[in-house]
């Protein structure tokens, strides 16, 4: 397969680029469901992002089906690919699983987790710290780049919580689930939808990581209570 200009660019001269032309397909196409540029149930038409990102059409079909294996994207036999559809019942299916998923990997890193684990957990508290502080001072409207960097080290800090749970598969179903998830937060962000209600987020992890390092079971109930208190506030917003 050769790369037109467009791909070469793509995947070219940063080792921080996608290695290979399926991945950097797949990526761009999930930041855009993710971010709601692609709305749920819109079709996926190979000729319509041939054209949108310049890649071939074996890197998009690799990308859709990684996709689809994702639950973000649907394929059926005479419609071809489509977004998948967002609902309450869905957000509340993937919400309640990623808590189950979590519940059990936060216990097993409480468990087995090292002077590493807990120093992982600091700094990813602390990265997102600065991060909340910055946005806090931020003036208007909250800029693309501004949210990434908050999603980003937000990530980071659930995943440093359950890094030490010593199962592979666990850790990429959380994965999974918190980009499942992460469809119905960023429009909240973003001013999609209607505004989040007031909450002292900085606090809730602030609980949860002192909750994780005590290795305390309150650290699991308070990882729950928190992914709820998000999925009502979305579910508000759907609402209205």
């Amino acid at each position: 397969m050769v790369a037109s200009g467009s791909e070469k660019r793509m995947i070219g001269g940063d080792a921080n680029e996608p290695a290979t032309l399926g991945e950097a397909a797949y990526q761009r196409l999930r930041t855009d469901i993710v971010t709601g540029a692609f709305k749920g149930g819109m079709p996926l038409r190979l000729e319509a992002l041939r054209q949108r990102y310049g890649f071939s059409f074996s890197p998009l079909r690799e990308a859709l089906m990684r996709l689809q294996s994702e639950r973000l994207v649907l394929s059926t036999a005479l419609r071809g690919f489509s977004v998948a559809p967002l609902s309450r019942e869905e957000m509340q299916d993937a919400t309640e699983t990623r808590i189950l998923i979590e519940s059990e990997a936060l216990r097993r890193s409480m468990r087995d987790g090292d002077d590493n684990w807990e120093a992982g957990i600091v700094a990813a508290f602390h990265a997102l710290s600065r991060q909340v502080e910055r946005q806090s001072q931020a003036s208007g409207k909250l800029e693309m780049a501004e949210i990434s960097a908050m999603e980003e080290r937000h990530h980071q800090f659930h995943r440093s919580l359950i890094a030490a749970c010593g199962s592979p598969r666990l850790l990429e179903l959380a994965d999974q689930l918190y980009v499942e998830t992460q469809r119905y937060r960023l429009p909240n962000l973003i001013g999609q939808v209607a505004p989040k209600k007031r909450r002292n987020v900085a606090k809730e992890h602030q609980e949860i990581m002192e909750a994780s390092l005590q290795r305390s079971q309150d650290a699991v109930r308070l990882l729950a209570e928190h992914y709820r208190r998000t999925s009502d506030i979305i579910r508000a917003s759907m609402e209205e």
